[in-house]
């Protein structure tokens, strides 16, 4: 019997992983610690998945004493992976995985019980969102020590955002959590699943800094995900657009303070490359937004 055992590289959940090849059958191991509490409900939530349909990889074993996790290798390449190839395949690729998110937000909530899962997205949570990039990216990064952001505004839309029904989100659906496999999805990193909003996920995968999706691109996608959304009993196209633009600007001002804190303040510094693409789609939302003219001015400001 042969052992082969690769560490994998991914992101910045404070988990280790490894491909472990044996006698050629390949598995996925994980370890997690205790520093974020969300990760020891990995394994809950991936079977609540797998039950309401979404595919997710298969968990093998569990151990939450030693905090290993055995699991289906789903594959290696994941939609990041794709971001240079031609957008006829692309975006079947991207249906595909908005598809997925479209099953997740419209089936999840009809299942007997449910595990258990991360803060709802409240008023306090979007706040936290908004603080976290004033404090990460505008103040530590940019070394704005008094921002001028429109607080009173930014405090109305999270209770705006907070005070509408909700779906269950992955919450943080980008191209480095789809594993693409046998011409289908997979979704990974799961554990951050929580009751929210649709348009959070998707402006999550539209608006990812990771890739680069052209203005046309996205309105082509966004469309594919309304048309299996939007129909009897469903939002008008309007409100739900409204509302898009909202979530899109809280994911980015959270993705933006979290390349801050771990460029800085955690030392890994090439999650700061990410700043420059992410700063500009920022600047486009907030343009959309009524009353952020300061918060605006702020973002015009900075190179």
């Amino acid at each position: 019997m042969s052992v082969v055992v690769v560490p994998i590289e991914k992101g910045g959940s404070g988990r280790k992983f490894w491909r472990v090849n044996v006698s050629g059958q390949s598995h996925i191991l994980v370890r997690y610690g205790e520093e974020r509490p969300e990760n020891r409900y990995y394994v809950e939530i991936a079977q609540f998945l797998a039950h309401v349909g979404v595919r997710v990889p298969q968990v093998f074993f569990h151990d939450p004493t030693e905090g290993l996790i055995l699991m289906e290798d789903a594959g290696g390449h994941d939609l990041w992976a794709h971001r240079e190839d031609p957008w006829v395949q692309r975006r079947a690729l991207y249906q595909r995985t908005l598809d997925e998110a479209l099953l997740l937000h419209t089936r999840a909530h009809i299942a007997e019980s449910r595990p258990h899962l991360q803060q709802s997205f409240d008023a306090a949570l979007y706040r936290w969102e908004q603080n976290y990039f004033v404090e990460h990216c505008l103040q530590r990064h940019f070394g704005l020590a008094e921002p001028d952001i429109d607080r009173d505004r930014l405090a109305e839309i999270a209770e705006r955002l907070a005070n509408e029904p909700r779906c269950l989100v992955h919450r943080d659906f980008q191209s480095q959590n789809i594993i693409i496999r046998d011409g289908g999805v997979c979704l990974i990193d799961f554990q951050g699943l929580r009751p929210g909003l649709a348009q959070y996920d998707v402006a999550s995968l539209l608006l990812d800094p990771y890739v680069n999706l052209s203005p046309a691109e996205r309105d082509e996608l966004l469309g594919h995900y309304l048309s299996g959304l939007l129909g009897a009993g469903r939002p008008k196209e309007s409100e739900w657009l409204e509302l898009y633009d909202l979530c899109a600007m809280q994911r980015l001002m959270q993705a933006l303070g979290a390349y801050g804190k771990l460029g800085h303040a955690d030392n890994r510094t090439h999650f700061l490359e990410h700043i420059p693409v992410a700063l500009p789609r920022l600047r486009d939302v907030v343009a959309r937004i009524p009353g952020l003219s300061k918060l605006a001015g702020t973002l015009a400001g900075l190179r």
